[in-house]
């Protein structure tokens, strides 16, 4: 797998050693990191190089968190790997549901979660679809971050039972297979 000329470009539009970060260093290293989730052909080629505790703990959110969301949704424009896919969903679907850690709020950046959460609704269709075509983990996933991210309150409850039936389905076949 390579990282994609868009995710190049995302990653580099940002100043990320001027972002914090959850380990309490700056951002500057999360550019590698991004890259090397999108490159792992293993789980073991990972190992050390996830988004947990970088952009967010227990969905308390960092600066950094905001412009990943760009990343991320970047990355799944593409076609990466099914396990970058599994972990990119999965942070996203943190990012969407988090709120700013308290270091975050004393330093005035108390809306890191909306920030979040209306980078992400510019890729609602995306999310949407990833849903739809892919399997029940991703299905699911996928709903969660609808749930979170859409305004439309219609559109969003006819997504999440789409998508959730479409989990279902996905889960009714693979217990036969």
């Amino acid at each position: 797998m390579s990282v994609s000329a868009l995710v190049h470009a995302e990653l580099e539009r940002h100043d990320w050693a001027a972002l914090r970060c959850g380990c309490g260093e700056s951002a500057e290293h999360v550019p590698l990191m991004f890259e090397a989730i999108l490159t792992a052909g293993t789980p073991q080629d990972m190992i050390g190089y996830t988004l947990d505790n970088h952009l967010e703990i227990g969905t308390n959110l960092f600066e950094a968190a905001v412009p990943a969301v760009g990343v991320i949704l970047a990355a799944l424009a593409g076609e990466p790997s099914s396990l970058a896919r599994r972990h990119l969903l999965d942070t996203l679907c943190h990012l969407v549901s988090g709120d700013s850690h308290a270091t975050e709020q004393a330093l005035g950046r108390t809306g890191l979660g909306d920030e979040c959460r209306a980078r992400a609704r510019e890729g609602y269709w995306l999310i949407a679809r990833i849903g739809l075509t892919g399997g029940a983990d991703d299905a699911e996933t996928a709903a969660d971050i609808c749930e979170f991210i859409d305004l439309d309150d219609e559109r969003s409850g006819y997504y999440q039972a789409l998508l959730r039936e479409h989990l279902s389905a996905k889960t009714k076949r693979r217990r036969k297979g």
